[in-house]
């Protein structure tokens, strides 16, 4: 069994009355003191968190209070001190410390039961980012990128009504290319874009169950008998579907082979951008 100890630094470096630690000179309450105390019993390796002794950039603390607060998933109504330090890989103690502190400005905030959960400000910062989110910023670096890897046209649609509507664009480097104008309305029942809109929404058929099951759709000719596309959706906050990306050209040049061999480019840039709307980091959970 091991055996783990809190904030040993403040306990040798003052306030100690009779041997122990004199927690009014910390500001630490009774509760707090229970907690101390809880985290001093005898607890199983497995529930110690590893802490991470690899450099890290920046201040420190700030970054493993970001973790703590990045640990919260649209799920998780609260999560324990044991569940805490297993998904940011700190201690327990260090995330008890600076689970304080966050609550000290209402980021956290802890329930009668000793869990944690987000509080006001986590809150606020969220209702800001969503007020001044621009999707343009996002998404006209990653059509950029999407259309250099595939040498075509890359272009982000999203639903309105009966009818897709192109919100941006990047042309593709070929002098040959399909041409669509950004603010364009085009039918949402023909072309891979719109289809794939439909079949995420719930469209009910097979044909949209087969693209639901693929997670992409491939058109050839569909809308236009000279264009060709490759189209997967992309999401927001609380999986919520928000358009769909693509790459579109001319048939002669994008057959259902060449299409296919862009799959992963596709598939790995909708989900890439489905993170950036979700907020999410590169690599992290969604």
């Amino acid at each position: 069994m091991l055996r783990t100890m809190v904030d040993t630094k403040d306990s040798k470096s003052g306030g100690k009355k009779g041997g122990k630690v004199d927690k009014t000179k910390r500001g630490v309450t009774t509760d707090d003191a229970m907690d101390d105390a809880r985290l001093t019993e005898d607890v199983a390796p497995e529930d110690v968190a590893p802490e991470d002794d690899a450099p890290e950039e920046g201040v420190v603390a700030v970054r493993r209070a970001m973790r703590i607060l990045e640990a919260f998933g649209i799920d998780d109504a609260h999560l324990s001190l044991a569940e805490l330090s297993r998904r940011t890989g700190c201690h327990r103690s260090t995330v008890l410390r600076l689970a304080r502190t966050l609550a000290m400005d209402d980021y956290l905030a802890q329930r009668a039961d000793g869990t944690w959960r987000l509080a006001r400000a986590a809150g606020w910062l969220g209702a800001c980012y969503q007020a001044t989110f621009n999707v343009q910023e996002l998404v006209q670096p990653v059509l950029r990128e999407l259309s250099g890897a595939t040498g075509e046209s890359a272009t982000f649609y999203v639903r309105e009504g009966n009818q897709r509507i192109c919100m941006a664009r990047v042309e593709g480097p070929k002098s040959i290319r399909h041409h669509v104008r950004v603010g364009a309305a085009l039918p949402l029942n023909l072309g891979s874009p719109g289809r794939v809109l439909l079949a995420f929404s719930g469209e009910a058929g097979e044909e949209y169950e087969a693209v639901r099951r693929a997670g992409y759709m491939i058109s050839l000719g569909e809308r236009d008998a000279e264009v060709s596309s490759i189209s997967a959706p992309v999401y927001g906050i609380n999986w919520t579907l928000l358009g769909a990306i693509c790459i579109s050209g001319p048939i002669s040049r994008l057959n259902e082979a060449v299409l296919l061999s862009h799959k992963e480019a596709i598939l790995s840039t909708a989900s890439r951008l489905s993170r950036s709307m979700m907020g999410a980091r590169q690599g992290g959970a969604a």
